[in-house]
């Protein structure tokens, strides 16, 4: 027997180059002639029981990651092309229907768009109100339209008029004014009154300036005293008393809602004009460190871990230092003492570095940060080197397959391709209405709010029951099938997004698990990889698992959207007083993100397991399930440990390349000084690099993270397949198993000696 298997395993052997991990078929050899036999690992011992199910079995047609395969879920694979299809025809009907310049352009009441080439108001690119104090009303926030007539005008008025004043008057400045009167108005006959009555021309205008190509009052303030030019009060032209300014300026607020937030958006636009390319430098700076510190990893694992260990305790205990200086040095400062709670929120966030609370808090967080390291490496001590272990193996399967490091681009350019078309989708649905017109008054009117037709307006009775009634433009909807169920397109609209990032996501971690699983089971490494690991792995993910990561993908797409669904429900609810409606909607939103994390992690080792043995998503699932489960102490100890020194190695290149940025904004390096852009807000470059690295880095050591699971599932399965006979040897280098394998044995021999 002995001999029969010698032999069949030499047999084997002559394979290795064409498959991965072809060698696990001597394992049956011997299954079959000695039986099941117990094995125990030490600390990590096994036994099999009917909760976490049992081993895989030694399987004679499995031949590794490569051969024999089949088309999995192929219902799944189906669905997804049917709903690609659907999706293509949503867009196409969006593109067809939607019009961007609504979202560009201002609408006047007669819903043209001001400013547009090719149109009467081509020469008109504001939006003027004829009464801006209506927009103080509260119908402005609950159907985002100023109750009053606007038109598009070539400019903003630079002056106070009324229109009683220059008809009364007769004054040159009636033909100045008229520009701000319904277009082909010209009836001089019409008495004061009938204008005001029929809205052809405002009461008054007052000095404006543009803001979003509206005309809102020109506001300023001089020792806290709210005032239009020199002016406090003003005459509405309606010959009543004299108004406070401050009317105006609520009427301005609400007609602008986003007032505050479009300032911020212009000076951090403006801040991204003058720094662009120092950001971009920053970014290269980061992607030249990570690439560095990868290839370090490469060929100095167990130093570079040890010295990003002491390199992150060092960064943070500066950061601890200088917040400490910097506290020093605002003591005796006269403002300093003004808490943070009193001084409120302010956009300009360099108020806040020059109160002694701000760098107190700063450093209190980095120093709970900095402990909370130190206590962890001090209790994860003996595990760290096994990680380190784990590590170096990663490293050397990354050199076998350095396109690795590349690949995570391919998926970062399908994720942006999903992004903008669901965007561009997104746009138009919501620009595909047609306009609406509603009746607005200035009195009690049965008949406020309802729709009508602005040709036949003036026909109707309603003109005759409400006086001062007018037909103005209101907002883009419609009434037919399709624009009632556009809130259903927009759903699937942001369902498809979710499920093709998913399935984008899915196709690169299958790629990369495959790619690692063919080192791993490579018996001699790297003779018996195939010739592109990398491309051989991303054609069988698309030829035979297109399905199974398509179902994978939609189960997280489903949760991910009802979690939109709740967040939508919860922001509906803020201004309700249902305190169980409240209480029961946060237990949902708190489940499902768990849900969703725990599918993430179930998700990503079931690709591992697609990748390896060709299975279908539930199966490989719960295999992979049970044999996480089977190896629990494992996945405390050894692959979560391995996060955290990954992680530590993104926070170190993050925080390096924050803080260069931090001394260069705020010209804090005096090489440099006169090189560092003016900016209105410095936290925006920097912020900017700070993300950005942050990705750059995660990009880099995301490609280790996949790499590391797929061998430690690996290793996982070597474990339960063979025992490290020569009959049944391992497929883990050497240098891992001495190091994984060492304290299962020393366990192993005081357990025999206990006995």
């Amino acid at each position: 027997m002995g001999s029969s298997r010698a032999l069949l395993r030499g047999e084997l052997r002559t394979h290795h180059s064409l498959g991965l991990g072809l060698g696990l078929l001597c394992w049956q050899a011997d299954e079959m002639a000695a039986g099941m036999e117990r094995r125990t690992l030490g600390e990590f011992s096994w036994e099999p029981g009917p909760d976490f199910g049992t081993p895989q079995k030694y399987d004679p047609t499995f031949k590794g990651p490569i051969h024999d395969r089949g088309c999995t879920d192929i219902i799944c694979c189906i669905l997804l092309l049917i709903a690609i299809l659907g999706y293509v025809i949503v867009g196409v009907v969006a593109w067809t229907h939607g019009d961007p310049r609504k979202v560009i352009y201002p609408t006047d009441s007669r819903g043209q768009f001001c400013g547009q080439l090719g149109t009467p108001n081509e020469n008109k690119p504001f939006l003027f109100y004829f009464n801006i104090m209506k927009c103080a009303s509260p119908l402005v926030l609950l159907e985002f339209h100023c109750p009053t007539k606007q038109i598009c005008v070539n400019k903003c008025p630079d002056r106070y008029l009324t229109y009683l004043k220059v008809r009364t008057q007769l004054t040159k400045d009636f033909e100045y004014y008229k520009q701000f009167c319904d277009p082909g108005f010209n009836d001089q006959q019409k008495s004061v009154p009938e204008v005001l009555r029929d809205g052809d021309c405002p009461a008054m205008i007052t000095p404006s300036k543009p803001l979003a190509r509206r005309c809102l009052p020109a506001i300023n303030t001089k020792k806290g005293v709210i005032m239009v030019g020199n002016e406090t009060t003003f005459d509405d032209g309606r010959g009543q008393t004299k108004r406070n300014v401050t009317e105006l300026l609520e009427g301005a607020k609400k007609a602008n809602v986003v007032l505050e937030a479009r300032q911020l958006a212009m000076k951090i636009f403006e801040d991204y004009t003058v720094s662009w390319y120092w950001i971009i430098i920053g970014l290269v700076i980061a992607l030249v460190i990570s690439f560095i510190f990868i290839v370090l990893l490469r060929f100095l694992a167990g130093i570079m871990i040890w010295v990003m260990i002491v390199l992150v305790i060092l960064v943070l205990g500066y950061g601890i230092f200088h917040c400490y200086m910097e506290y020093a040095r605002l003591k005796g400062e006269a403002g300093s003492d003004v808490s943070l709670k009193d001084l409120g929120f302010q956009t300009d966030l360099r108020v806040y570095l020059h109160l002694k609370q701000t760098w107190l808090a700063f450093m209190i967080i980095l120093c709970i940060i900095e402990v909370i390291i130190i206590l962890l490496l001090i209790f994860l001590r003996k595990r760290i080197l096994i990680a380190i272990a784990l590590i170096k193996e990663a490293s050397r399967a990354v050199g076998h397959i350095m396109m690795s490091l590349v690949f995570p681009l391919c998926t970062f350019f399908l994720v942006c391709l999903c992004i903008a078309y669901w965007a561009s989708t997104a746009v138009f649905l919501s620009t595909s209405n047609e306009a609406v017109y509603k009746v607005f008054n200035e009195s009690n009117c049965d008949y406020a709010g309802q729709t009508c037709v602005p040709e036949t307006f003036n026909m109707t009775n309603i003109t005759k029951q409400c006086p001062d009634a007018r037909c103005l433009f209101a907002f883009y909807g419609g009434e037919t099938a399709y624009h009632k169920y556009l809130i259903v397109f927009q759903i699937y609209n942001a369902f498809m997004f979710f499920w093709l990032a998913n399935f984008v996501i899915a196709l690169g971690q299958v790629t990369l698990a495959g790619a690692f699983a063919s080192y791993y089971w490579a018996f001699k490494k790297p003779d018996d990889m195939p010739a592109f690991p990398l491309f051989s792995s991303f054609g069988r993910a698309l030829r035979y698992h297109t399905g199974s990561l398509a179902f994978g993908s939609l189960i997280l797409a489903i949760v991910q959207i009802i979690r939109v669904l709740l967040e939508y429900l919860d922001h509906r609810l803020k201004a309700a007083e249902n305190k169980f409606a409240k209480f029961l909607l946060t237990c949902l939103k708190c489940c499902f993100w768990c849900l969703e994390k725990f599918i993430k992690f179930l998700n990503r080792n079931a690709y591992i397991m697609i990748a390896i043995y060709g299975t279908n998503f539930c199966t490989s699932a719960k295999n992979a399930f049970f044999l996480l489960m089977r190896n629990i102490i494992r996945v405390a100890v050894l692959d979560k440990v391995t996060d955290f020194l990954l992680f530590l190695g993104k926070l170190l290149i993050v925080g390096s390349v924050g803080i260069l940025a931090f001394f260069f904004f705020t010209q804090r390096i005096k090489l440099v000084q006169d090189t560092a852009p003016p900016l209105n807000y410095y936290w925006v470059p920097i912020l900017t690099v700070i993300v950005g690295s942050y990705l750059i880095a995660h990009g880099f050591f995301s490609v280790y993270a996949m790499c590391v699971d797929t061998l430690f599932l690996c290793f996982c399965e070597d474990l339960e397949r063979n025992d490290g006979s020569p009959e049944r040897p391992y497929y883990m280098s050497p240098e891992l198993s001495e190091i994984l394998l060492k304290g299962s044995l020393e366990s192993s021999k005081s357990a025999d000696s206990q006995g």
